[in-house]
Formats: C-alpha cells, sequence, structure tokens
C-alpha cells in the first residue's frame, strides 16, 4: 500500500489519541510522506508548510482510524449456519468480500483482524488491498477454521458427503489437528481461528458451556503454529474452554464469554487479548425473531449477552486487553454496522468513550501485532486517521453514521469521507 507524498495538515479539531488520554483541544497533526510528522496542540506546530495540503476538521475529532478486530469478510446477509459455505459459490463470494472490504473502510476501519473465511479469500483479498488493486483496510488473514468433528462448526450431514473444507478443516485428535495447522501454513495465513466451545446458535448438542475440541487438539494446534511463527485464536464462551486455551497457549481469545477468578488469572498472566463481540448478541435477541431464530436460542443469547458483559467490565478494571468487532454479516447483524460495536459497549456495558476507543484503535493493532506502525496517533507512524465532523468523546455513536466521516486516510491518503474523489 503506497504512502502519500508531499505533506497535510489536519487543523481545527479536537485531538483523541487513542490511548486512552484526554483530548487535546485546537489539534493539529501533521504529515509528512504519509507518516506522522507532528501530532498536538496547534500553538506548538511546526510554521506552515507553503503548498500543504490542508484538512479542516471544522471543530470535530481528528483519531486514529478504527481497527475491526474481528472481521469475517465472505460473511453476506447468513441468515443460518448453512449460508456461510453452501449458499453461493465461491466466485461471488469472492466478490462480496471485496465489497465488505471496501465498505468497512468506507465506515472507517483502516485496519481489520480476519475471524475466518471461506476458503482463503481473506489472504487474496490483503494482497489485493496491499497492491493498491482495492480499497479496504489493512488485514491479518485467517482462512479456514479448526474445529473438532461434531462441533459447533460441522453442521453438513454425513449424507450430503460434501464436507466442511471450504470453511472449516473438521479434526479428530492433536494429530489431525497439527494436520490442519499445516495446510493453513501452506495458505499463508498469519491466524489460526479454532472453535475450543460451541455457541447459542446450536442449543441440542453444541451449547455455549460445551466444548467442541479437547485440550490436547488444541495444544497440537498451538505448537504447530508457533513453530511457524503464527498466531491462534479462539472461539470461547464455556469456562473450561477459556481455561484450556489459555493453558495451550492461545495469543488471543474471541468471546471469552464465561469467566471465572481461575481463567482471569490466568488471561492477566499471559496477557492475552480478547475480543468480545457482543454487540452480535444484543442484535440477536433484538432482530432474531423476525429470522425464525427460535426462542431457546434467543434465551441463550441473553445468557450469552450477560455473562460477556459481565467479563467484558471485569477483563478491562482487571487490566486486561480488549479488541472492538465481531461477526458482521449475519442478516440482523449486517456489514456496515461495525460502529454500533463502539456505542454498544458504552451505553450498554457501561465503559468510557475514552476506554472504547482505545480498544477500537491502540489495542487493535495490538492484537494485529501491528501497534508499531498504527493504532495511536504517535510522530513516525503511518497517517491511518479518521477525521470526524463532531465530538465522538460526547457522542460516540457519531461514528456510526458514515456521513460524519470527512476523510479516512490511509498512510496519508484520503480513501473514503466527504473529502474523497475516490
Amino acid at each position: 500500500m503506497k504512502l502519500a507524498s508531499g505533506t497535510s495538515v489536519i487543523q481545527n479539531g479536537q485531538i483523541v489519541d487513542g490511548t486512552g488520554a484526554a483530548p487535546v483541544h485546537s489539534g493539529v497533526v501533521v504529515i509528512n510522506e504519509g507518516l506522522i510528522d507532528y501530532v498536538g496542540p496547534s500553538a506548538n506546530a511546526p510554521v506552515p508548510i507553503q503548498g500543504a495540503q490542508i484538512i479542516d476538521a471544522r471543530g470535530g475529532t481528528i483519531m486514529p482510524g478504527l481497527v475491526e478486530a474481528h472481521f469475517h469478510s465472505t460473511y453476506f446477509n447468513v441468515a443460518a449456519l448453512e449460508d456461510l459455505d453452501i449458499k453461493y459459490p465461491v466466485e461471488y463470494v469472492t466478490l462480496l468480500a471485496a465489497a465488505n472490504a471496501k465498505l468497512a473502510l468506507e465506515c472507517g476501519y483502516t485496519a481489520a483482524r480476519s475471524g475466518g473465511s471461506l476458503f482463503n479469500i481473506d489472504f487474496w483479498l490483503r494482497k489485493a488491498i496491499e497492491s493498491d488493486v482495492m480499497p479496504g483496510p489493512r488485514m491479518a488473514t485467517s482462512g479456514r477454521e479448526i474445529c473438532g468433528v461434531g462441533g459447533l462448526m460441522d453442521w453438513n450431514p454425513d449424507f450430503r458427503k460434501i464436507g466442511m473444507e471450504g470453511l472449516v478443516l473438521l479434526v479428530n485428535g492433536p494429530d489431525e489437528a497439527r494436520a490442519a495447522v499445516r495446510k493453513l501454513v501452506k495458505d499463508g495465513v498469519e491466524w489460526i481461528k479454532t472453535y475450543p466451545t460451541g455457541d447459542a446458535a446450536s442449543p441440542d448438542v453444541n451449547d455455549h458451556h460445551t466444548l467442541c475440541m479437547t485440550f490436547e487438539e488444541m495444544h497440537a494446534v498451538v505448537q504447530t503454529a508457533h513453530n511457524h511463527h503464527l498466531k491462534v485464536t479462539g472461539h470461547c464462551r464455556a469456562t473450561d474452554g477459556i481455561k484450556n486455551a489459555l493453558r495451550a497457549g492461545y495469543d488471543a481469545l474471541e468471546h471469552g464469554t464465561f469467566m471465572d477468578r481461575e481463567a482471569m488469572d490466568l488471561l492477566l498472566q499471559r496477557d492475552v487479548p480478547v475480543v468480545p463481540a457482543l454487540y452480535f448478541e444484543l442484535a440477536s435477541i433484538e432482530h432474531g425473531p423476525e429470522f425464525g431464530m427460535s426462542q431457546r436460542v434467543i434465551d441463550g443469547h441473553k445468557e450469552t449477552l450477560e455473562g460477556g458483559a459481565a467479563s467484558a467490565r471485569w477483563i478491562l478494571s482487571e487490566g486486561g486487553r480488549l479488541g472492538m468487532g465481531g461477526d458482521y454479516g449475519f442478516a440482523w447483524n449486517p456489514h456496515g454496522d461495525y460502529a454500533r460495536e463502539l456505542t454498544f459497549f458504552v451505553n450498554y456495558v457501561g465503559l468510557k468513550p475514552l476506554e472504547v476507543i482505545r480498544c477500537a484503535t491502540q489495542s487493535g493493532a495490538q492484537i494485529m501485532g501491528r501497534d508499531h506502525e498504527f493504532g495511536t496517533l504517535s510522530v513516525g507512524k503511518l497517517a491511518d486517521i479518521l477525521v470526524v465532523d463532531g465530538d465522538v468523546v460526547a457522542d460516540i455513536s457519531i461514528l456510526e453514521d458514515r456521513t460524519r466521516l470527512i476523510a479516512v486516510l490511509q498512510g496519508g491518503t484520503i480513501q473514503a469521507g466527504q473529502l474523497s474523489t475516490k
């Protein structure tokens, strides 16, 4: 992804730098050759450079680009689990993924970490974005996911004789778990996504208190992945599944729903970040009936919502790290609604706006392993910046409205927003 040439100056706005620090009013950001050269109060800013591009924040907010830390590029209008793998051919899913990536950038998400994709689409999506073939967030890829046979992601019955190869690698035992990771190594992914536990969506045999992989399988995944310098994450709702993941050496947790003291101690000891992905639960409860979701499933989502909200508050209060994002692409939780997660964490979970913004910027970049490049407004980092019409600290829901984005910059180039010519 090319960096912008020349100098740009963003002025006349408050700076929210992504670290959780108080806003700097009357702030200025100077960008030189795509990198941040100065960030701070206008009184200390360097002398204006002749010919510099001036971006007026109009009294609004200058902040880091957002990081969607659990991005499913290949999910599109999913109304049933089978829609994830057999609804459309891979050619069409690839086009949908490209559209979803472009939409994420237009929503202010300048970076995204895959939570799993059909086939290896997200790997090639990343290549296309980095080669400037198409617009989209900077990506960390996962490709196909790993789950135990008979687990949450093994829904195609044997009589169909089609398996789950496009979306999930199913394993029986540690040897098959190692073999699955090796396939993903060849695919070139950065993260290995697994399913240690079930979910409210499958209440009969794989509910949110059920385990879908053995510890031995999970440990084999971690050993093999780490040997190849890959990271491992997992869909972890059940308490024992969380503990198994942490003991096995996972690098991140998705959801981390039902925590107890022992799980918390393990989490903090290893400083493992968690992406709760909780707005999905509320959306399921509110809109699930419209899509034929049973009351039993909705009740499970209610339990998951309350347990997940309590765990998220607890993790942050204990000094742990949270990332923002999750599971967009379902019919009741569509792509484009990403920032609703941020509003939800303020209004429902009870976090402060600056805490949520830090989770959605700095912590997201840390989870991607790229916090040295972006995630905060800091000198020397990539100018991946949002210029927003309004005070997002006073009203974080402004970020839900794409029309309020004055400019979305990547590497100093305006890619989306009101000022974009693309």
